[in-house]
């Protein structure tokens, strides 16, 4: 089985934009006592976990993005893990709810909003699940579109999975911060993925090592070909 990164494709035609971000998220973290490090990471998004059910102080909370200590964090994991997918993973800057705003321009039946998420036309997620792509999840997104012919986008809910493989790694790596779990990796080029960890399905799944790394096996991208979607190139990723 091939596996290929996602790339929104330049061509001038492409020019959706969107100006939208999700209603709730973890709050960014605090400088680590331990580690020293903080912030927020990219690439963890459930569009369809609906917190709305919470209290309303602690969506206030949910709502508000700004760094907060560690047991702060570790607080609202909890609050929200009854109602997130079995072993979603819950860091500081992860993302929920529906993607809201404006959007303008034309978009392809693919279309990559920013390098790590991805949204497709309704008829395109229909098309796909038809020709028989396994595990997608599109979740409807609140977008008001300035433009004619305005599409309907279905933002992508993805799995994690997969690793890298250890020869693409650094040889001083440190292990993860025993404290907040911060694991001191950069993406590493070139990108190798290491096989015993990738799965036979769903057919495209954010990498579990590195969730801003959109990654679709080739029953994916030979259905994309053959439907004639446009919006992405596929470059395939070298796997041992």
């Amino acid at each position: 089985m091939k596996f290929y990164r996602l790339e929104r494709d330049p061509s001038p035609r492409y020019t959706g934009y969107l100006n939208a971000a999700h209603k709730w998220g973890l709050p960014g973290l605090e400088p680590c006592p331990t580690c020293k490090c903080g912030g927020a990471g990219a690439g963890l998004e459930y569009p369809c976990v609906d917190l709305s059910s919470l209290p309303p102080d602690e969506l206030k909370k949910l709502s508000d993005f700004w760094p907060v200590p560690l047991k702060e964090i570790e607080r609202l994991r909890e609050v929200v893990r009854p109602l997130v997918p079995p072993g979603a993973r819950l860091e500081p800057g992860t993302l929920f709810g529906p993607l809201q705003g404006t959007g303008v321009g034309y978009f392809g039946q693919l279309d990559l909003y920013v390098p790590w998420a991805l949204c497709l036309r309704r008829e395109a997620l229909e098309r796909l699940q038809e020709a028989g792509v396994r595990g997608l999840q599109g979740c409807p997104t609140r977008i008001r579109f300035r433009t004619k012919h305005a599409p309907t986008l279905l933002e992508m809910q993805m799995e994690l999975h997969g690793q890298l493989h250890p020869d693409c790694l650094p040889p001083d790596l440190q292990p993860p911060c025993p404290t907040c779990g911060n694991e001191f990796l950069t993406r590493p080029d070139p990108i190798i993925l290491d096989a015993a960890t990738l799965p036979p399905e769903p057919d495209l799944f954010r990498l579990k090592q590195g969730a801003t790394l959109i990654v679709a096996n080739e029953r994916f991208v030979e259905t994309v070909r053959r439907l004639e979607l446009d919006g992405v190139l596929f470059h395939e990723l070298e796997v041992r």
